[in-house]
């Protein structure tokens, strides 16, 4: 059980510039004894307003570092405190602020809100067991207009589907990972580098871009860039939602329509997922 949803803004202040960290908070807790289910002893209950609380306090007290480090601090007060705690997890995601930039000049208290994806972590630890520590990014938006097909698949009396070497390739990307035994690591730091991973792994050269045959190998191709450069990564999970485009027929409006309008198909779509850890 537990309190979700616990929605702040974290303030801070270094003289004239400020700093803002808003963020998502879900506490959930396990407790070594199942009585107030079996028989409505709640006698070792921790109120949920009072995990909510607590949370509050924690930024107060520790500020948010990074989102790693604060659900860290969330398990570690839940389990030094509470002797009931058999299990915590805390889940954290922030708000895409960015620091606004008049021509080039650094703002020093005003922000803007960029949606290219939500960062996101989750942290949960056992009593006498390992903390471990997720981070992910969701909700972000790719598109590719070119460099991208598909062919050569499986094809039956069902099968509808023409054959593709140039299509548009555009998806909403979810990506988790676990990492290893946590030391002191900059969390920032290495969720900087694998959103660029994603982003290089995605698009390929900039000048030229790199052929995608399919979805799949793209998910791929993403994980190996990350494993291969993140050393601190062990398992990384890939979700790529597509979205799929239809050329507008204008024939009978008496224009050649050579994929430059375009609809959206709204539903289905199709999804890819993966899961690659090293050995």
């Amino acid at each position: 059980y537990g309190k979700n949803t616990i929605k702040f803004l974290r303030l801070h202040r270094e003289g004239k510039k400020h700093f803002v960290k808003e963020v998502e908070v879900c506490a959930h807790l396990r407790l070594t004894s199942p009585q107030e289910y079996l028989e409505g002893n709640n006698s070792l209950v921790i109120p949920t307003d009072t995990i909510k609380n607590i949370v509050l306090v924690l930024a107060k007290k520790n500020g948010i570092p990074s989102l790693e480090q604060f659900a860290i601090d969330i398990c570690n007060h839940f389990m030094t405190t509470f002797c009931q705690v058999a299990y915590v997890k805390a889940y954290v995601q922030e708000v895409p602020w960015q620091r606004l930039h008049e021509d080039g000049v650094p703002h020093v208290h005003s922000f803007i809100c960029v949606p290219d994806g939500i960062r996101f972590c989750e942290a949960e630890q056992c009593r006498n067991g390992p903390l471990i520590v997720f981070a992910g990014i969701k909700d972000l938006k790719l598109m590719k207009t070119t460099q991208s097909g598909f062919e050569g698949f499986y094809k039956n009396e069902h099968t509808t589907l023409p054959e593709r070497h140039d299509r548009i390739l555009c998806g909403e990307l979810f990506c988790k990972w676990s990492y290893g035994e946590c030391k002191d690591f900059d969390f920032d730091c290495i969720w900087k580098k694998i959103r660029e991973c994603i982003l290089e792994a995605f698009a390929g050269p900039p000048d030229c871009g790199e052929y995608s045959p399919s979805y799949q190998k793209t998910v791929n191709c993403i994980q190996m860039l990350v494993l291969s450069r993140v050393s601190q990564v062990q398992v990384i999970e890939v979700v790529l939602n597509n979205t799929f485009y239809n050329v507008v027929d204008m024939k009978n409006l008496g224009l050649t329509n050579d994929k430059e309008v375009l609809v959206p198909v709204e539903a289905p779509y199709g999804s890819c997922a993966c899961t690659l850890g090293r050995k």
